[in-house]
């Protein structure tokens, strides 16, 4: 006698028609509760720069008062002394922010050949407006503090040295000193070592044989627009229009 009772049914075959006509509830009608208080990752980074210029110091006009800068930051310089000469007028757009992709990329080119301090200090001295090299010329070392193993200054190092234009009434040369310091870092006692600092950076100024005493610093400020003129002595073209002096070397600019 054959047992069909015990014969495996199919799984087909088993489902009723209920639940086969029965549809999957679909995913989206599933809630998930929310927690009652959301737990964040907070990020934050906290940049402090700071610098410090003194009184101008007006100076006789000459390609010697001139040569004569790098010297007076003999006996307060840790580093090398580098110069930085006005940018010309392709560079007249060029400053150290990243969020301006084409300004920065303009700064880059003008300063890639600088050592790291120099940099570091351009871009302290810069974002604060201590120093314009529209028109400045900028003689800068490491005056305290250490750097890393990358050769860039640490947060609480003082970098500057003196920074000189020419003055558009007269034609002299006005020096001031120049200190900056900051990055990553809280502050600490440097500025109190920037002061003492700027103190020594003036008082080598004026016991320059140049120096013919305090002034008030008025530096001109670039016209919004075209350049200016081109120098018929050194070349170098103007970022600002209005310029009496060229910035580079000082001799009046002729107008055509």
């Amino acid at each position: 006698m054959p047992l069909d009772f015990l014969k495996r049914k199919n799984s087909g075959d088993a489902a009723g028609p209920a639940e086969a006509a029965a549809p999957t509830a679909p995913a989206s009608n599933r809630t998930v509760a929310l927690p009652e208080e959301v737990v964040a990752q907070e990020f934050q980074l906290k940049l402090y720069y700071a610098g410090k210029t003194s009184e101008g110091v007006r100076m006789q006009a000459g390609p010697k008062a001139m040569a004569e800068l790098p010297s007076m930051l003999v006996g307060l310089a840790k580093s090398e002394i580098e110069v930085v000469e006005p940018l010309p007028i392709e560079y007249s757009q060029a400053t150290p922010t990243i969020s301006r992709p084409s300004e920065a990329m303009q700064w880059l080119n003008a300063h890639h050949v600088h050592a790291p301090i120099t940099r570091h200090a351009l871009v302290v001295l810069e974002s604060l407006d201590a120093i314009d090299l529209a028109f400045d010329t900028f003689v800068c070392s490491l005056l305290d503090g250490e750097v890393d193993t990358s050769g860039y200054p640490e947060y609480n190092a003082v970098v500057g040295g003196v920074a000189s234009h020419w003055d558009e009434a007269t034609g002299d040369m006005i020096c001031r000193a120049v200190v900056g310091w900051g990055g990553r870092g809280v502050r600490g006692d440097t500025d109190r070592i920037g002061a003492k600092l700027l103190a020594g950076v003036l008082t080598n100024i004026l016991a320059s044989q140049f120096a013919m005493g305090l002034t008030a610093v008025e530096r001109p400020m670039p016209a919004a627009g075209r350049g200016g003129l081109v120098c018929g002595h050194c070349g170098f073209a103007s970022a600002h229009e209005r310029a009496f002096y060229c910035p580079k070397c000082g001799m009046r600019l002729v107008r055509g």
